[in-house]
């Protein structure tokens, strides 16, 4: 059993874009969904899909990577946890994070949702960081 989900995902997300696969088994969460989500609209991964049918497995989203380049060099360069269970990391609107000079995206968790930190900066709200995407 994991006892941090959000570590489990970006670690799947990790691996599997070391060694190029071309598609990612995640456990389905909310969680799961909305950085799956987040990774999409700004350009990280093709898309994801969710199946929720009962297999050996459970309920889970298939994350298809993305790269570029006929070397298939990929998209994600880095995802870096920053909030962990043993240490949380907070900041404010004023101290959100800039992720590579505003090139790389924070994952912010917000009372309005999970969010990125451009977005979070707009609404003017502060939260918990949870990782770094480059």
């Amino acid at each position: 059993m994991v006892t941090d989900t959000i570590s489990d995902i970006l670690t799947r997300i990790r691996n599997a874009n070391m060694v190029k696969h071309q598609i990612v088994q995640i456990p389905l969460s909310k969680m799961s969904k909305a950085i799956a989500a987040i990774l999409k609209e700004e350009g990280f991964i093709e898309d994801f899909e969710i199946f929720d049918t009962e297999l050996e497995t459970g309920p889970h989203v298939l994350i298809s990577l993305k790269y570029k380049g006929k070397s298939r060099e990929p998209v994600i360069c880095k995802i870096e946890r920053i909030s962990k269970p043993g240490l949380r990391v907070y900041a404010n609107t004023k101290k959100l994070p800039k992720v590579l000079n505003g090139l790389g995206i924070a994952i912010i968790s917000t009372s309005k949702g999970i969010m990125t930190n451009l977005k979070a900066k707009e609404l003017g709200i502060g939260g918990e960081v949870l990782c770094y995407i480059w």
